[in-house]
């Protein structure tokens, strides 16, 4: 397994890890297989979404926004409940099929790590399994 940090800048940010992953599929000589990219952090997810429109990104915010308030009345005494629910719903794992040592991403398709209570130093695991 591979780990590498984000520094991320807001309370939600949105940060293609594209690249970072790719090359520890190169690092970890995985030609044929999947990769798993795990996210160990209860306030931040991962998702797989458009890369062409920065739009995108800024609507899921607004959405999430939408479906959890920061101010709703919670329980938990942290006050961030709204970050812990969005993480759940975007999940904390993505796994990508890797062909000819490449990931396979879809062509306006994108690996965003999604921060949802920010700013903060986060980390992203990765672990490849060749066939």
């Amino acid at each position: 397994m591979t780990k590498f940090s984000i520094q991320t800048r807001s309370r939600t940010d949105f940060i293609k890890i594209d690249q970072q992953v790719a090359e520890i599929v190169v690092e970890q000589g995985i030609t044929e297989g999947v990769v798993t990219i795990f996210i160990p952090h209860t306030t931040a997810g991962i998702t797989i979404n458009e890369n062409a429109d920065p739009d995108v990104t800024a609507d899921l915010e607004t959405v999430l926004n939408r479906v959890f308030p920061w101010e709703g009345g919670y329980r938990h005494f942290e006050g961030n409940t709204a970050a812990h629910a969005k993480a759940s719903m975007m999940g904390s794992s993505a796994q990508v099929i890797v062909s000819g040592g490449r990931l396979q991403l879809g062509t306006w398709q994108s690996l965003y790590f999604c921060e949802f209570d920010g700013p903060r130093t986060r980390e992203v695991w990765v672990k490849g399994i060749s066939e």
